[in-house]
């Protein structure tokens, strides 16, 4: 299907889009909320439509193994197992934040990383843009991985979660990396609270000496946590302005982000 560079269908190609496969796709959408199976019924009062139209597309679904039937029930199948581990999660968002984040890399003078979480204790590094004229600080890279308590947005994507819910996600040791890594779960706990209290994230000579991070969240209109934008440099350097000042600016590129996520 024809799209725009947004996603989106273009009107020159919009009397071309096959409504059955959209309505398929839709189906495959509802499914994947039910892990334990749903009836005919129920899914095509779920997604608005009659249910000779739902049976007709499942019937189809399941014969190209999208779609498994159990008695009654039907659920996601061994297809879309197998294609999902075929399929690259950003591929379709990176060109979406990437341009964001160039533009404001240049802006600010000092590299940014777009990270996405991808449990309660883990994130990935989605996308980063590095102005030209320096050097990336930060020995971060897309597909990276790195410790919740000593990176900017581990706090960030941390402070979501309850204290009780960090107590029993983290170890009772908590690896140390510098001189300054928060290695104490009490401390870390306070230096949640800190986060939830300002609405941004610092990182400062934690988990290298020398890099400075600040990272703000990145949210939906519902205010639920998306990802999050982090601004990685020298200390020297990215210490010279006001942390809250430079977290207000950072918080604007990650609301542009979040636009172009929903």
């Amino acid at each position: 299907m024809a799209t725009g560079g947004d996603g989106q269908v273009t009107e020159e190609h919009a009397g071309l889009i096959n409504k059955s496969v959209v309505k398929a796709t839709v189906i495959l959408g509802e499914l994947g909320r039910h892990r334990q199976g749903i009836t005919v019924t129920e899914l095509a009062q779920a997604v608005g439509i009659t249910r000779p139209t739902a049976f007709r597309l499942l019937l189809s679904l399941e014969q190209t193994g999208f779609v498994a039937r159990s008695d009654n029930r039907y659920a996601l199948g061994w297809q879309m197992a197998r294609l999902g581990r075929l399929a690259d999660p950003y591929s379709g968002l990176v060109p979406r934040v990437q341009p964001i984040l160039d533009e404001y890399a240049a802006t600010f003078g000092e590299t940014l990383t777009f990270m996405m979480p991808t449990g309660e204790t883990s994130y990935d590094v989605v996308a980063e843009a590095s102005p030209s004229r320096f050097l990336n600080a930060s020995h971060m890279w897309v597909g990276g991985s790195y410790p919740m308590h000593a990176s900017a947005a581990g706090k960030v994507i941390l402070a979501e979660r309850s204290d009780e819910q960090v107590l029993a996600s983290l170890p009772k040791r908590l690896e140390s990396y510098t001189p300054k890594t928060i290695t104490s779960r009490s401390a870390l706990l306070k230096e949640l609270r800190r986060v939830r209290e300002k609405g941004f994230a610092i990182l400062d000579d934690e988990l290298e000496e020398g890099l400075y991070v600040v990272a703000c969240p990145v949210r939906d209109s519902a205010g639920k946590l998306l990802g999050v934008l982090a601004l990685n440099g020298p200390s020297q350097r990215v210490k010279a302005e006001d942390a809250g000042s430079l977290a207000a600016r950072l918080q604007a590129a990650a609301d542009k982000v979040a636009g172009a996520l929903t």
